[in-house]
């Protein structure tokens, strides 16, 4: 092999005898029938045509959509001269009257035919020419060229040798590509597997959407992946971006894109697959792209959206079908596990209701036949301070019967507020926030029917203020302890007791003139004491509501 002054590759070998040649053709077709990946199998059609007639160069152009070459791989150019003649034929002149007419073309002379044109500069001179189409099955996958044959120009029998290895190479192709779809579903099998796996073994539902589009975007060799799903009902319409992964995750993750008019919001809206040679998102053309509908956990229907890089090749029909299937297979994985997440909540459920039934019927009712027992005791007693410390033993039964009734309570109604946003679930989440400030959690209490009877708006005003007495605990008490409880009987009253170092008797004003403002605008009041143990104690006061 030697490369001449214009670039050439030449294998100067002598002109194959009819024997010869039968042989090497044999050879060649059970040589093509071992490879298994694509572009070895075209590589290697294209060397034994050049081989088996004679040829300087060869070439193997597949046709793609609209009748043009999407892919073209020469043999018996250096990379050099490949190089400056730049890009590739697209199937003009004579390279596309076998795309129009797929039937075997010869030609002695190719610059003599009407359609002989297009060639680019540096392009090597020709002139002898035979062609004949590759089919797959009943589908013309493409087209073998052979130029400038050494020995005089391509005859009867060159075309014969080469009809035939296209035959065979047909039944090669149609191979690979089988094999290749073959490994395709299997690593779409892979990776749904994967993703089922993880849902099922305790994966929550809206965390899985991130591995879903990882894995596809992965698969699919795309370069971005996005799961979109719709919108709040502030921004109706519209699809917002969940998960991002790939080329600009962060600038696409958060963005929305309209339902209508887009590739995505057309599979949301539609339930069907939706594929674009050259596609915009996130205010960018993208490329190839396709969406697919996906139907979460919580029963929102979205899109799984893939794009690949423009110049890439665009999404094929049996890609469309796997992905199409895949995010099908992952909607049923993401159905499984929101179910399985409601069936746990609901064991749990039932087990607080349980316990909330038996610390009713056991604990309450014998500590209040206890705490009978003992009033009734009380009048026995003839020493006052025998009978006085049973007193306070009564007083610290009923205290302790409120406390189980507040917790009953609390376990009953936990769950009804629509995902854990009522009253007493927000009061336990401000005293959590206000725990880094403090230094340590705060002690909560609550008593009474506070997720059922305090409305939304008084709601919103007792968190204000529980908020504003720890923040004003953290930064002026310098206290090491903070009581709050929350009674709702017929009024709400929220007390705030510290043990710092007191207030001041100066004017309130400040957090406290808003506490204050806040239990006068529902028509309560605010009082601010200072026991003699030493610290603060805040007790807002508002009428329940008629």
């Amino acid at each position: 092999m030697s490369t001449t002054a214009d670039g050439r590759l030449t294998a100067r070998q002598p002109q194959l005898r009819e024997p010869d040649r039968i042989r090497g053709l044999l050879d060649a077709v059970m040589s093509m029938g071992h490879g298994l990946e694509l572009p070895q199998v075209l590589r290697s059609i294209v060397e034994a045509a050049v081989t088996l007639t004679d040829a300087e160069y060869g070439a193997l152009g597949v046709v793609g959509d609209g009748q043009r070459l999407s892919e073209f791989l020469p043999v018996g150019m250096s990379d050099e001269l490949t190089a400056r003649i730049g890009r590739t034929p697209c199937g003009r002149g004579i390279l596309g009257e076998l795309i129009r007419n797929p039937e075997p073309l010869r030609l002695t002379d190719l610059s003599r035919h009407p359609h002989s044109y297009g060639f680019p500069e540096h392009h090597p001179p020709m002139r002898s020419f035979l062609g004949v189409p590759v089919r797959v099955r009943d589908e013309v996958f493409g087209n073998l060229y052979l130029t400038e044959k050494r020995a005089g120009v391509f005859d009867e029998d060159d075309e014969a040798v080469l009809t035939t290895l296209s035959i065979a190479a047909g039944v090669a192709i149609d191979n690979a590509r089988m094999y290749h779809e073959s490994r395709r579903r299997e690593r779409w099998l892979e990776a749904l597997g994967e993703i089922t796996r993880s849902l099922l073994s305790g994966t929550e539902a809206d965390r899985a959407l991130g591995p879903v589009a990882e894995r596809a975007m992965e698969v699919a060799d795309a370069d971005r992946a996005a799961v979109l799903l719709p919108a709040p009902a502030a921004a109706p319409g519209e699809l917002t971006v969940e998960v991002a992964h790939g080329l600009d995750a962060d600038r696409l993750r958060g963005r929305t894109v309209p339902a209508e008019g887009s590739p995505s919001g057309a599979a949301a809206r539609t339930g069907k697959p939706v594929a674009a040679a050259d596609a915009s998102f996130g205010g960018a053309v993208t490329g190839p792209a396709i969406a697919v509908p996906l139907q979460t956990g919580s029963g929102d229907r979205g899109a799984l959206w893939l794009g690949r890089l423009s110049g890439r090749p665009a999404f094929d029909d049996t890609e469309v079908r796997l992905i199409s299937g895949f995010a099908d297979q992952a909607a049923i994985a993401l159905e499984l596990a929101q179910r399985r997440a409601e069936s746990e909540e609901l064991a749990v459920l039932h087990d607080r209701d349980r316990i909330a039934r038996d610390l009713h019927d056991l604990a309450i009712q014998r500590l209040f036949a206890t705490g009978m027992t003992l009033q009734s005791a009380t009048r026995l007693i003839e020493r006052p301070e025998a009978a006085e410390r049973v007193g306070r033993a009564v007083d610290d039964l009923d205290t302790t019967i409120r406390i189980i009734r507040s917790t009953i309570f609390g376990l009953r109604t936990a769950g009804d507020s629509g995902g854990g946003t009522g009253l007493r679930r927000r009061m336990t989440e401000t005293v959590q926030a206000a725990s880094r400030t403090l230094g340590f959690p705060p002690a909560l209490r609550i008593d009474g029917p506070a997720d059922t009877d305090v409305p939304d708006e008084l709601a919103a005003q007792i968190l204000a203020v529980a908020a504003e007495a720890l923040s004003n605990a953290a930064r002026h008490a310098r206290a090491r302890h903070v009581d709050i409880v929350l009674t709702v009987a017929g009024q709400v009253t929220l007390t705030v007791a510290d043990d710092g170092v007191g207030i001041g008797t100066g004017p309130h004003t400040g957090g406290l003139a808003n506490m204050r403002s806040r239990a006068e605008l529902h028509g309560g009041a605010l009082s601010v004491e200072s026991p003699e143990s030493g610290g603060t104690r805040i007790v807002w006061r508002v009428p329940l509501p008629g």
